[in-house]
């Protein structure tokens, strides 16, 4: 079938300003770009709209819930027809049944995963402190290679996190280098984005030291500047990823546009030593009194790192759903405790997941500009009006558009190119990403003077407007708000 997509305004994800034509798309792929009318089977008048390549989420926790929401909505209509999960040092493990699986259930928009290392580990040397002997390392390389030639995009390290943090650099070099043969890449949430332990600084410095010993590209995971310690260190960090492209390395790094994080309030304020062994060694730790006391002291200087109990927000809680949308403040008032009190027991209760109010909007900006940015959410699936989650699960592609193109921190082209040609790249998916004849059809058709993410930390349950159209390989998506129930999607390997 062909479809002609005529009177558009053209962003063809290289960072060019828009030209104005028609495309013509036949089948799965874009057949050509056109200044004259032809003729189709079906026609769609774009009335001086956008139309750029569909947006490539580089970076996403989506392997969490493909299955569960194949259709992909929070995503399909932001305009994102690539999502890849499996960041942060955490993915389904192995990789070939879960794509099988993914595959055989059909979903809306395309799909690749990352090997997380966390995932590796816990294979073999569950959750414990210490470095793996040399058959062990051995046995993880010989699972991430297998893992690669399954259609593993590269290995996503979580430095920060448990059992990830455990880790050496020397441990992660070595998996880097079968990566590096397996032409791949590493995703990196590094060690500390604060003052944890290493410092903002020094953990760039580790991820440009596995990138250079290993001799594999290497892509930051959302760059940021966490909490006031590290403020207004975005000029620095920039520079030395200036200078390892200087150096002749493959660097790279993705952001999400929001000030605030999320994660599991575990992650953001337990030290990892209290979280070795497992949950069952955390909760014998917590009956510890001894123990329990020298938690609580590493618990109130990390929680101070994040600017405090008003800064923690609850987003979900297994055991208290009634909390969501409560900062830790309001939850001791509520339940008239003490607030650190009120923080033990909320982290012995089992999962919880925060939104972390730490950042400044200058250092978003001066990394949003730097151009070897790319957007990514950092996000995951989710059903709509269930707890309280980051709003960048429903807004981040549009809110790129809607605020900061908006207000000039970014121009439109150059946006485009961020979300669309510059994952494409990274992920070795040269087909995508770009509007030219051959290409893979993933395309948005999308009124700037419109388009608003309309999710908000109050409100984050809020589909974005001024997304008309989404084509996911050639196939209609999304329509004018309505989605199509069409399974269009495919499976991204290496």
């Amino acid at each position: 079938m062909k479809t002609l997509i005529k009177n558009v305004r053209i962003i063809d994800g290289t960072g060019a300003p828009w030209l104005r034509g028609h495309v013509l798309v036949e089948g799965e792929k874009i057949k050509s770009i056109l200044h004259q009318e032809v003729e189709a089977e079906r026609v769609i008048d774009g009335k001086e709209r956008f139309l750029v390549p569909g947006f490539i989420d580089i970076h996403t926790h989506g392997d969490r819930g493909i299955l569960k929401f194949p259709r992909a909505e929070n995503y399909l209509r932001q305009g994102v027809t690539t999502l890849i999960g499996g960041n942060c040092g955490g993915s389904e493990f192995p990789i070939a049944p879960h794509l099988k699986e993914v595959e055989d259930s059909g979903i809306s928009l395309n799909y690749g995963i990352l090997i997380g290392h966390g995932s590796l580990r816990r294979q073999i040397m569950g959750m414990e402190m210490r470095h793996p002997s040399p058959s062990e390392l051995e046995k993880m390389e010989e699972l991430l290679a297998e893992n690669l030639k399954a259609g593993a995009l590269g290995l996503s390290l979580g430095l920060y996190y448990v059992p990830g943090s455990f880790a050496k650099t020397e441990e992660v070099v070595a998996l880097a280098k079968v990566v590096a043969a397996h032409g791949g890449f590493v995703s990196i949430h590094m060690r500390d984005e604060s003052d944890y332990n290493i410092g903002l600084l020094q953990s760039i410095e580790e991820a440009l030291k596995i990138a250079r010993l290993a001799q594999v590209p290497v892509q930051i995971s959302h760059l940021k500047c966490l909490g006031a310690s590290v403020w207004h260190q975005a000029s620095e960090a920039l520079a030395l990823l200036d200078q390892a492209r200087e150096e002749g390395l493959e660097i790279s790094f993705d952001q999400y546009p929001y000030p605030a994080s999320s994660t599991s309030l575990n992650g953001a304020l337990l030290p990892p030593w209290a979280q070795a062994g497992g949950e069952e060694a955390l909760a014998e730790r917590f009956k510890n009194a001894g123990t329990r006391e020298k938690i609580k002291a590493e618990v109130a200087a990390n929680m101070k790192r994040r600017g405090g109990p008003k800064s923690l927000v609850i987003a979900n809680s297994l055991a208290f759903p009634q909390l969501k949308g409560k900062n830790i403040e309001e939850v001791a008032a509520l339940w008239q405790e003490d607030l650190l009190e009120t923080t033990m027991k909320l982290l012995a209760s089992g999962y919880v997941q925060i939104i972390s109010f730490n950042m400044t909007e200058e250092d978003i900006h001066q990394i949003m500009q730097h151009p070897l940015g790319m957007v990514g959410s950092d996000g995951s699936l989710v059903e709509f009006g269930l707890g309280q989650p980051h709003p960048r699960y429903y807004g981040t592609f549009p809110r790129v558009l809607a605020k900061y193109v908006k207000e000039g921190v970014l121009p439109l082209s150059e946006a485009i190119r961020r979300m669309t040609s510059a994952p494409a790249n990274r992920l070795g998916q040269y087909d995508r990403g770009l509007i030219r004849p051959g290409f893979w059809a993933d395309l948005v058709l999308l009124d700037l003077d419109k388009v608003d993410d309309r999710a908000d930390f109050d409100n984050p349950h809020a589909y974005p407007q001024g997304i008309d159209l989404v084509m996911v390989n050639g196939q209609i998506a999304l329509n004018q708000g309505q989605l199509q129930d069409q399974k269009v999607g495919m499976i991204l390997k290496s």
